[in-house]
């Protein structure tokens, strides 16, 4: 186990530095140990972890994997060392947090940054993208998601309610009127946006509606956009609008037609659970949005 052990550390050590003399000086051993060392990996594995040439090392979609996995285990080793000579109360080493661009923008990076202040000892790397990754194979620490969750080997912890509106620019609704049941949307330029884009709007009392996507995109930010210049009308996270809405920019519809709630949630995988920068991570995301969490607008 030992000699596994250490074979990945030179693996991820070869990938970090982009080469196998870089990564020879880097841990003290002779080219040949290190080269040795990832052909004995290679050769245990049965497949090709990384193209080598004279000038440069390019990762197999195999290397990528396991590199993402190896690297994860070796930071959860060094974190095990940390606490027991820290204690548990420290967060320490690299946090890889992903979540989408709207909401990693507006309100999770000032969050991190806080939390980051808290303790010096952290880094945190925050990706912000609206599309949804395989944390675990991507490496990440953290995903802060929206709505019910499908992946069962993932802990959910739940960090605040989250309200979703329809809504619009003022100037937009004066031009083409106000809906007074969901069924009206279907005369409407309605944004739509996402991953496929979601243009199939349900309601909590059971309707669902397709609307008619004006302008569609992969880009919340850029649906917001839209929504705010008068193009149509767009469903967002309260979170997302709120402060157009308490400035008159934006407009809620339909506030009488509640759609169905989507909480926050922060996932991690289980082998993290005890991990002292997720946990205390979390625990500081959930008391901060729970005091911020904003109320919806009628």
């Amino acid at each position: 186990m030992a000699d596994n052990l250490f074979d990945m550390t030179v693996f991820v050590r070869v990938v970090e530095t982009g080469s196998l003399s870089a990564a020879a000086r880097a841990l003290n051993l002779s080219l040949a140990v290190v080269s040795r060392k990832l052909a004995r990996l290679e050769e245990r594995l049965g497949v090709r972890l990384i193209n080598r040439s004279t000038r440069s090392l390019a990762l197999t979609e195999e290397g990528a994997s396991f590199h993402a996995r190896c690297a994860r285990i070796l930071a959860e080793i060094e974190e095990a060392e940390l606490e027991v000579t820290r204690g548990r109360h420290e967060a320490s080493g690299l946090l890889r947090v992903t979540a989408t661009v709207a909401f990693g923008r507006r309100r999770l990076a000032p969050l991190l940054q806080e939390f980051r202040a808290l303790h010096p000892g952290l880094q945190i790397q925050l990706d912000a993208s609206d599309t949804i990754v395989n944390i675990v194979d991507a490496g990440y620490d953290l995903a802060v998601r929206f709505g019910a969750l499908a992946d069962s080997s993932l802990v959910a912890r739940p960090l605040a309610a989250n309200v979703r509106v329809i809504c619009g620019a003022p100037s937009y609704l004066d031009r083409r009127g106000r809906p007074a049941e969901p069924e009206d949307l279907l005369s409407h330029d309605c944004i739509v946006f996402g991953e496929p884009p979601l243009d199939h709007w349900s309601f909590a009392d059971g309707r669902t509606v397709r609307v008619r996507g004006a302008l569609i995109t992969n880009d919340g930010e850029l649906a917001h956009g839209w929504a705010l210049q008068g193009a149509g009308l767009v469903l967002k996270s309260i979170w997302d609008v709120r402060d157009d809405i308490a400035a008159g920019r934006l407009e809620t519809v339909l506030p009488h037609r509640p759609l169905p709630a989507s909480p926050i949630h922060a996932v991690y995988p289980h082998s993290r659970h005890a991990a002292a920068k997720v946990r205390l991570c979390v625990d500081f995301l959930a008391e901060r949005l729970k005091r911020e969490a904003p109320l919806p607008f009628g």
